[in-house]
């Protein structure tokens, strides 16, 4: 769980991936000591109420039937993570899991305490969903932006929680200027994530929203629709939305390399700067440039 940080590498301890060993313990009723640094306990699903924040909005019933068969024959492996309420307990990793157990109409499931404040319980459920269960683009952006937006979080610290690049975070979240019938498209799985980003390098929603009608009535693959912008002078065109001054122009194009970009005339023209804080952002910018 290298990169991770703070996020589920301090909430999930190293032995839980493996069903319960031989070397664990049962201490007294119902709790099963692992040693030092854990403990799980079994409770009965209907004391745990889903997490009102989790990221994931949409569950395939199909995935979840399959879920559902492998715990009815092997039973749960992984424990669930869940903190104490007034009334019982709520979740933060595991909702598959809580939901299949209450499909099969299991009385008991293993699950691991952990204190946690709002803010941890969105981070850990967010990284638990990155983890176990590939949020869709769309859903990964509303992740991210409700984790930035909730607890004040700027980029570059939201990059830091999350263990990823700065550029990484800032392009998902891009995803969220797109228009809602598209984001509702990419949410579906309707088009891509590769598709969102051709989309996101036009200057407007009406191009946007035209290239999109013809991506779905003509099927066109990634490559299909970028070759789709060059014909009507590429995306480099309608990368950057100028206004009527430089600060403009530097927001736009910051908005375009996600990263911080000044322009500094002189007499005879100017410079562009753009900054970058690792190498990874370096070749992003690079990549977009010769796009």
């Amino acid at each position: 769980m290298a990169g991770l940080g703070r996020g589920l590498g301090s909430l999930i301890p190293a032995k839980t991936n493996n069903e319960m060993s031989s070397s664990a313990s049962v201490s007294h009723a119902g709790v099963i000591d692992r040693g030092d640094r854990e403990q799980v306990t079994k409770v009965n699903p209907s004391e745990i109420v889903p997490n009102p924040k989790q990221p994931r909005q949409n569950f395939t019933e199909a995935a979840l039937e399959e879920l559902v068969e492998s715990i009815r024959e092997h039973g749960i492996i992984q424990p669930l993570i869940v903190t104490r309420t007034a009334s019982g307990y709520e979740l933060i990793a595991g909702e598959r899991r809580l939901r299949s157990a209450k499909k099969l109409g299991l009385t008991e499931v293993p699950v691991i305490i952990r204190r946690a404040d709002e803010q941890k319980k969105l981070e850990w459920a967010i990284i638990e969903n990155i983890q176990r269960s590939n949020l869709n683009a769309l859903e990964l952006a509303q992740s991210y932006k409700q984790l930035a937006d909730e607890f004040n979080l700027t980029q570059e610290a939201l990059a830091k929680r999350l263990g990823k690049p700065r550029s990484s975070v800032a392009n998902i979240l891009r995803i969220m200027s797109l228009p809602a019938e598209i984001q509702k498209a990419i949410g579906e799985g309707v088009i891509t994530e590769g598709h969102a980003k051709v989309l996101m390098g036009l200057d407007s929603e009406v191009k946007q929203q035209q290239l999109f009608k013809k991506i779905l009535a003509n099927q066109m693959s990634v490559n299909d629709a970028m070759q789709e912008t060059r014909k009507s002078g590429g995306t480099k065109q309608a990368k950057v939305v100028v206004g009527p001054n430089d600060r403009d122009k530097e927001l736009a194009l910051g908005r375009w390399f996600s990263a911080k970009v000044s322009i500094k005339r002189s007499r005879k023209g100017g410079t562009i700067v753009i900054g970058f804080g690792d190498d990874e952002d370096l070749s992003e910018i690079v990549r977009k440039i010769e796009s």
